[in-house]
């Protein structure tokens, strides 16, 4: 469904502050797949999710989705086939709008040219259905302004949102990470809810190990821009979070090792 090809990207390259934000990665999710993807702080989670968005575009590298090079395309024009959750519950939606405006916004997100915008009677009784499943009680509030929301109901009508046109793919960028532990299971719920029932091909990034773990059919290791390990589904329902620990543990150990070598090595001969 969507596959980068040795997507590479450097932020502020040539100076004291460059950061190579992602190395020769490459990826393809298949049709339906959902991926989980973890990794140390910096390791690129996020610019991943956002090449694939579309709001950051590679130096090198090809992105295809749906059998077509998207790598120039940005964001509003991979709209139609491509949704995206933040981990702030308070980005992707406009607060200033009610709940019904947000649900009409998003159901006609990536159109070329908008129908008649109107909340008919139909499309009303439409978002009704869909938000009733969210079992929050807001089916009978869709007058009500979304700023004025809580950040779990929040984040329950952007999940709603972004999976209301069942998309090509879906981005889950920590979008439990900002909630507490009784809305982040709620969101958890809706999540698998919405992925198995449309099959949406869905890469979620988390600082949840055990999130990692129990869901999805794959599960991807990030560190310092690269892909440094890719578990399918029988080998990584045998994870526990301790052996997650211990993969990160044995990685540092390394590096401290090659930084020695290296350093030995700059002393020996330079």
């Amino acid at each position: 469904m969507i596959e980068l090809r040795g997507i590479t990207k450097t932020f502020n390259a040539g100076t004291v502050n460059e950061v190579q934000a992602l190395r020769e990665v490459s990826i393809d999710l298949k049709d339906g797949q959902f991926v989980t993807v973890i990794g140390t702080n910096g390791s690129g989670k996020s610019t991943l999710l956002s090449m694939m968005a579309g709001t950051i575009l590679p130096d090198t590298g090809t992105i295809i989705l749906a059998g077509k090079d998207v790598t120039r395309k940005k964001d509003f024009q991979r709209a139609r086939y491509i949704s995206r959750v933040f981990q702030n519950p308070f980005m992707g939606t406009a607060p200033d709008m009610t709940i019904a405006e947000n649900l009409l916004l998003a159901h006609l997100r990536g159109e070329r040219h908008y129908p008649r915008i109107g909340l008919s009677t139909e499309r009303l009784r439409f978002f009704k259905d869909r938000i009733q499943e969210l079992e929050m009680g807001l089916e009978g509030r869709l007058d009500t302004i979304i700023g004025s929301l809580s950040g779990g109901q929040r984040q329950a009508v952007s999940l709603l949102m972004a999976t209301i046109r069942e998309p090509k793919v879906l981005l889950l960028d920590e979008h439990t990470a900002a909630l507490d532990p009784k809305s982040a299971a709620q969101i958890l719920r809706l999540t698998r809810m919405f992925v198995e029932r449309g099959r949406l091909t869905t890469l979620m990034v988390t600082h949840s190990m055990q999130q990692a773990i129990e869901l999805g059919d794959r599960m991807i290791m990030m560190h310092q821009g690269r892909i440094i390990d890719d578990i399918p589904k029988k080998e990584k329902g045998r994870l526990t979070a301790d052996d997650l620990l211990g993969k990160f543990a044995d990685l540092r150990k390394t590096e401290k090792l090659t930084d020695e070598i290296i350093e030995q090595l700059r002393r020996e001969y330079l």
